[in-house]
């Protein structure tokens, strides 16, 4: 059963571009992630950005919750959270703060 995910982070305001970067850059400079996300199922993946506020909303698909948040011990995990750290607000593991939104409405 495919479980759709919407989250709200940060961003650090000087950092737009080259938090836009380093989301290009992923499949090159971090395949192992890339590949994590796939293997977990995770499809449809999309972040947006308001410019206004530093507020990123992500949206995304999983198969499988358990595989899904099992990605935060894996190394490559760990690995793209210090590199993105130093962009936007995160929790002392490097995670992003998130804030997951509850669903209200979906049009098939």
């Amino acid at each position: 059963m495919t479980v759709r995910l919407g989250q709200t982070m940060h961003v650090n305001p000087n950092y737009y571009d080259e938090y836009e970067k380093r989301h290009s850059d992923l499949p090159v400079k971090f395949p192992e992630m890339k590949k994590a996300l796939k293997e977990a199922g995770a499809h449809n993946y999309s972040i947006y950005l308001d410019k206004k506020t530093g507020t990123l909303f992500a949206y995304l698909e999983v198969d499988d919750m358990d595989k899904y948040k099992a990605i935060a011990e894996m190394d490559a995990c760990k690995e793209w959270w210090a590199y993105m750290a130093p962009l936007m607000d995160t929790n002392p593991d490097k995670s992003p703060v998130t804030f997951d939104l509850p669903e209200v409405f979906h049009l098939d």
